[in-house]
């Protein structure tokens, strides 16, 4: 039994496909022969771009951290800013190996940016505004503030948000573009704090005793700084007393505490020293008429 010859000829059909797939192959292996040096290109500066985005980003928050003028929350914040940065500068580069235009890339990128920051405006002013507060610095953590509505003591600062323990318990969580956009009030920065008190005594007694027992009342506290030194001084002639105020410095520390002592120690030295304290009187009389 004879084997079957082979046919030394392809059907036109077939031949045509087989010489398709020829030509593919030689326009791929072309293809890639003209590629190889933009792909090793392309992977060498994205490996090195890559490599110099984290290191400067990592130098950048190291530096910032340092300088000791900038809070760590915003040398994070910006030296992630110069990260992302410098990896879409690497991707730009990247695609440009591969003949891509550089002008389409930033249109592409443009829109985007338009396109998050219109959709995420809230959020992105709530950050700008966590920013100007770790910059600006109008509070730091474990200060006592009033923003509006909201007084307490600060317990920590973010980029979207202010956590705020309030002096009676409640806890505060307040965006941060609402404490930007209001008078902020921080009764710890400063060391020292003025108290005055309003106390008001009868017509019939003297202002002189008064501003005595007063004086005296401040200098027996050694809470009450002597520079600047009390004054005492008549605030108001009222409907039914002569108003008596008295002003003194304290440390901060010692200002609720201070206050609430001479408060109740006025009462008591003016009782003692028989200087009468009076309440809103009205005096009413009665006109019969003539019959």
């Amino acid at each position: 039994m004879t084997a079957p010859k082979l046919p030394t000829k392809l059907p036109p059909k077939l031949a045509a496909n087989f010489g398709d797939e020829i030509d593919m192959a030689a326009q791929g292996l072309a293809w890639l022969r003209e590629s190889i040096p933009h792909l090793v290109g392309a992977t060498l500066v994205l490996v090195i771009g890559v490599i110099l985005a984290r290191l400067l980003s990592k130098g950048a928050d190291r530096a910032l951290t340092r300088s000791g003028r900038i809070e760590p929350t915003v040398a994070k914040f910006l030296s992630n800013i110069i990260k992302y940065a410098l990896w879409v500068v690497v991707g730009v580069t990247v695609l440009t190996q591969f003949g891509v235009q550089t002008t389409t890339i930033i249109a592409a990128l443009g829109g985007l940016a338009l396109a998050v920051g219109l959709a995420l405006q809230g959020t992105l002013s709530n950050v700008a505004a966590g920013v100007m507060i770790l910059i600006q610095r109008p509070f730091r953590v474990g200060e006592a503030i009033t923003a509006g509505v909201v007084t307490g003591t600060v317990q920590g600062i973010g980029l979207f948000t202010t956590e705020i323990l309030q002096y009676d318990g409640l806890y505060v969580m307040v965006p941060n573009n609402e404490l930007w956009n209001k008078p902020i009030v921080n009764f710890s920065r400063m060391p020292t704090r003025r108290f005055e008190l309003l106390i008001g005594i009868s017509y019939s007694d003297s202002i002189e005793k008064a501003r005595g027992e007063l004086l005296a009342l401040a200098d027996a506290d050694q809470r009450v700084l002597a520079d600047p030194e009390p004054v005492v001084f008549v605030a108001a002639l009222a409907d039914s007393a002569v108003t008596m105020g008295l002003r003194v410095w304290c440390n901060t520390e010692d200002y609720l505490g201070l206050s609430w002592a001479l408060t109740e120690a006025a009462k008591q030295r003016f009782d003692e020293a028989g200087i009468s304290i009076p309440f809103p009187q009205r005096e009413v009389r009665t006109i019969t008429a003539a019959v």
